[in-house]
């Protein structure tokens, strides 16, 4: 497979800073997935592809609007192929919000039951570590038995507060890139040779 080839714009080009992606391919089927079988509207785009997209406009300010160039070493076979890739780059990215939105949904979900797991756990442990002296009375064993039962309880805390602390902010930070390049407008140059 063809990956896509990235050339860096001509100095006349505005840049990725400017709010103009530019992707230079021979063939449009360069930018999708090859092993997709789905029709072309539907296809993923190719990997190389979409990070290069999605690093893109990462570097463009919220408030800039984003455009996507296509520029294409041949002239037109169909008609109307303009529209059908900026309607299936949309749909790509899209696919991917939807993607991100459930992953978030599926991350809350388990940070909750992590939780209640965990208060659980450090309840028990907890309510252990206070039988401990009153059995074991107070010997150096009692002590470090005490103290380990409370840290392990806390331990037990440890994943339900890194998903709700940290790991939820790179997901919804995804989800907006991806928003924004489902409304993004593609425009698609023809060159109309072929580089050796």
């Amino acid at each position: 497979m063809q990956e896509p080839t990235i050339r860096p714009p001509p100095s006349n080009i505005p840049s990725a800073k400017d709010g103009v992606i530019e992707v230079h391919v021979r063939e449009l089927h360069q930018l999708f997935d090859s092993l997709d079988p789905y029709p072309f509207n539907e296809r993923d785009l190719d990997r190389v592809a979409e990070q290069y997209i999605v690093e893109s406009v990462r570097e463009i300010d919220a408030e800039t609007p984003a455009a996507l160039v296509v520029h294409l070493d041949r002239p037109p076979s169909v008609p109307e192929e303009e529209r059908a890739l900026g309607d299936s780059i949309r749909q790509h990215f899209s696919r991917k919000a939807q993607l991100t939105r459930r992953e978030l949904r599926q991350l809350f979900r388990r940070g909750w039951i992590s939780l209640a797991i965990g208060l659980g756990f450090l309840t028990l442990m907890l309510v252990a570590s206070e039988y401990v002296e009153p059995v074991l009375g107070e010997t150096p064993v009692a002590r470090v038995l005490h103290e380990t039962l409370v840290i392990g309880g806390w331990v037990a805390m440890w994943r339900p507060l890194e998903i709700f602390l940290y790991d939820w902010w790179p997901i919804v930070g995804a989800r907006r890139v991806y928003d924004r390049l489902s409304q993004i407008p593609v425009r698609l140059i023809y060159t109309g040779h072929v580089h050796p």
